[in-house]
């Protein structure tokens, strides 16, 4: 779990079990898959499906967030937006229904790979 809690960044599977063997050499990259499935069932971390088909994991917070995910290097950028809050309360109230989790990933390029096309 303090990998995760250390991280600047969301991490997948392999990038955790990378980490995590730094610090203990015997551990395996099942035990890895064990640990993120327990931390996800008991809501200490979030898995996310973010871009290209990678699952990452991080440390579940209490807002919401949205994500700008570069198509090129994997880059992940988190963000929030007013918008979003009240887009999310028209529909609500528009269809008499009540949304419990929001998840927003918009993919594209970042300014650097985006540079590089050019």
């Amino acid at each position: 779990m303090s990998v995760i809690q250390e991280a600047e960044r969301h991490l997948d599977a392999k990038e955790l079990y990378r980490r995590a063997s730094k610090r203990n050499p015997n551990i395996s990259l099942a035990t890895v898959y064990r640990n993120l499935r327990l931390f996800k069932e008991q809501g200490l971390v979030d898995e996310r499906h973010l871009g290209q088909v990678c699952c990452y994991y991080e440390i579940k917070h209490a807002g919401e967030h949205q994500y700008l995910v570069c198509r090129a290097c994997g880059q992940i950028i988190e963000f929030e937006s007013p918008l979003i809050h009240k887009l999310l309360a028209e529909i609500q109230g528009k269809n008499d229904f009540s949304v419990t989790k929001v998840e927003l990933c918009l993919e594209g390029y970042c300014h650097k790979c985006k540079e590089e096309k050019r």
